[in-house]
């Protein structure tokens, strides 16, 4: 949609809205384009789509028959009659922090105007609410729009999907559900050219999927992504697994089994063979598998070979035979629909408050300064143009404060469709790890939208009746077969979130006993934490940290405990020391585990098999080059050393790293002290 056919569309809204009717007659008249067009017809058609898009935005058009004239229509914007989302300023608050969880400029469609429909509604935020609650992390995908709408309206899709061997193929699909799982979306439907159900991962869609006529296949009555993810472990072999942990490590695993920090063994009673084949590969510095032996001997075997992998010249001609993949081009330049619902809600935010500073609406709509003034001067040429052009819009801003007057039409709240629901459904769901004494909030706050979300599917064109049961968005993840989350052992951790929380509230220092992901034993730090973050199912605290001098970011499940404020500080490599404060002795025999802690200095370059792809993904690899039937090539920049060593291995042979030298040695290091410790006969704890 043009800036012109906003200015129209605008015209229209503020005409219609500063009375309690129009007939259609009076409103072609008075709007410029109406009355210009070529042809009655030609204007008819203009209104509408006008309509439709109106109806879109979230604004109650009613049209209805005159009834002293049979032939008259009569057109007015629905008053106080429901479907705004009724919500309290508290659980207002945390659904505008969910909203931070995607980059609106990556997004696109549903998820860009979620924002600017939440500042519509006129409530205050709570500032200090805001600051202590958790901010998501959300992939922000351009193509999750036309997906969600497939799903509610019960169409097919088409797009280019990149496959799990790093193949572009067509796909024809009718979405079951679009949702999320650790950050991550995923469409879960039914595949019409192989006629079978299917898993795409959505960051591997390369085109903007096409509507294409209406679903054929059986949607099933319930339906998760979760059930489709885990189908894989569940059709795997079972066995009670025992395991050898490392103190004070696998804090996350403890907490699950509500077992003692310090505990030597761990026991699994149903444990699934690939589950705990990915626990112990991805957890390889401080965790060995004891049993059952044969389980145990498989892990020898893919250690050893990862081992072999990475003791062997690296293939680096493989860089220059390799053709750098071209980054998929999807079209995400903001809609009509998209500037329309943010002029709306600038006005209504504005004009709830009386007076705004510039650069507050610009922080609150996350658009620049120069934006917010671009869209003023729309708002400026725009409004009732019924009753003259004296009744424009005001609109100031020289002295840096805004005022909107002249725009009561525009004071209203903008109703969320369903997939905006759904998207805020899924930011929502980010704050659930780290959402600590915020939960009950959080969980309302789901109720609500969940309701909403029922209202607009309900009403939407062929969309199912029931979403819930339906699968239509996104659900809370289901516990994990190797112990339940919200166990006795989470005690600890909601301790830790609730301190941590306070801090940021109150803007004061912590002292953690924190658990080095690559280091033995523990560390005593201080710590001014300035923000929660949750990054798929995993929660952080970014913090100033006094012992490194800079800001660091600290799992969340790998602080031990809170101590006293006056507790002696270890820094990291000096041997940590226990949570009974016992120095922690570093390990000196071969199968130690090793690695540095940091970033790596410069490019990694790795390669990767079909099993392997998440890893590029997982650390947003800056380059891909395809290889002919042999997987792709990846360039990472500055990762995580500690974080890489473990991907790699928890990739079972899928993944090799090129280069640097030095950390494919660390890798070989940590490869054979897992294969050493899983070996027949060896001694294993």
């Amino acid at each position: 949609m043009a800036a012109r056919g906003v200015e129209r569309l605008l015209n229209v809204i503020m005409t219609i809205g500063s009375r309690s009717r129009i007939d259609r007659a009076q409103l072609f008249d008075v709007i410029p384009d109406y009355a210009n067009a070529e042809s009655v017809d030609a204007a008819e058609k203009m209104f509408e789509r006008d309509k439709a898009a109106i109806l879109d935005l979230g604004l109650p058009l009613v049209s209805e028959r005159d009834p002293w004239d049979e032939s008259r229509v009569l057109y007015r914007i629905a008053g106080g009659e429901g479907g705004a989302l009724d919500v309290t300023p508290e659980e207002y608050t945390v659904l505008l922090a969910a909203s931070r969880a995607w980059d609106d400029a990556a997004a696109g469609g549903a998820a860009r105007r979620v924002r600017a429909k939440l500042l519509s509604l006129g409530i205050e935020a709570d500032p200090d609410l805001l600051r202590r609650t958790p901010r998501g992390a959300l992939e922000s995908l351009p193509v999750l729009t036309p997906l969600l709408e497939a799903v509610t309206q019960r169409r097919r899709v088409t797009f280019s999907y990149r496959t799990a061997d790093g193949r572009l193929a067509e796909r024809t699909v009718e979405p079951w559900v679009v949702a999320v799982h650790e950050g991550r979306w995923y469409l879960w439907g039914h595949d019409a050219d192989r006629d079978a159900p299917r898993l795409f991962r959505a960051s591997r869609i390369e085109t903007y999927p096409r509507l294409k006529g209406r679903a054929q296949a059986e949607r099933p009555a319930h339906t998760s992504i979760e059930e489709a993810l885990h189908r894989s472990d569940s059709a795997s072999e079972q066995a009670e697994a025992r395991l050898a942990v490392e103190p004070f490590k696998a804090l996350a695993l403890r907490d699950r089994l509500d077992a003692p920090l310090d505990a030597p063994e761990l026991v699994l009673p149903e444990a699934a063979r690939t589950q705990v084949r990915r626990l112990v590969l991805a957890e390889s510095r401080w965790i060995a598998l004891r049993a059952p032996e044969p389980w145990r001997r498989e892990l020898a075997g893919i250690f050893a070979q990862i081992a072999r992998d990475h003791e062997a010249a690296p293939d680096l001609d493989v860089l220059e035979r390799a053709s750098v993949r071209r980054e998929p081009r999807i079209r995400v330049s903001p809609s009509g629909t998209d500037h329309l619902s943010r002029l709306i809600g600038e006005a209504s935010y504005v004009l709830s408050r009386g007076e705004v500073e510039l650069e507050q609406v610009a922080r609150e709509f996350a658009v620049s300064t120069e934006q917010i003034i671009e869209d003023l001067q729309v708002l400026f040429v725009c409004g009732d143009l019924g009753t003259g052009w004296e009744d424009l819009i005001e609109a100031e801003w020289d002295s840096g404060l805004v005022r909107v007057r002249n725009a009561d039409a525009l004071r209203r709240p903008l109703r969320l469709s369903a997939p905006e629901t759904t998207a805020l459904l899924a930011g929502l769901a980010t704050l659930d790890p780290a959402a600590g004494r915020e939960a009950a909030l959080v969980e309302s706050a789901r109720r609500k939208l969940s309701a909403h979300l029922g209202e607009e599917s309900g009403q939407a064109d062929g969309a199912v009746a029931d979403p819930a049961a339906a699968g239509a968005f996104p659900q809370p993840d289901a516990p994990a077969p190797l112990g339940d989350p919200a166990g006795p052992g989470s005690a600890r951790r909601t301790a830790v979130l609730d301190a941590v929380q306070d801090a940021i509230g109150a803007q004061s220092a912590l002292v953690i006993r924190y658990s080095p992901p690559a280091a033995p034993g523990t560390t005593v730090r201080r710590i001014h934490p300035l923000e929660l973050l949750t990054i798929g199912a995993r929660s952080y605290v970014r913090a100033d940290c006094e012992l490194a001098g800079e800001e660091r970011r600290f799992r969340i499940d790998r602080i031990v405990e809170i101590l006293d404020a006056d507790a002696s500080l270890t820094r990291p490599g000096s041997g940590g020391t226990h949570a009974d404060g016992a120095p922690s002795a570093a390990r000196t025999d071969p199968a130690a585990p090793v690695g540095g802690a940091g970033r790596v200095e410069g490019d990694v370059w790795l390669r990767l098999g079909a099993g392997g792809l998440w890893i590029a993904e997982a650390f947003e690899a800056q380059e891909i080059r395809d290889l002919e039937g042999e997987g792709v090539l990846a360039r990472l920049t500055r990762p995580v050393r500690a974080a890489l060593a473990d991907a790699v291995i928890e990739a079972a042979g899928a993944a090799e790293v090129l280069s640097p030298r030095e950390v494919r040695d660390e890798i070989v290091t940590i490869s054979w002290g897992g294969a050493e410790r899983h070996a027949e006969g060896q001694s294993v704890g």
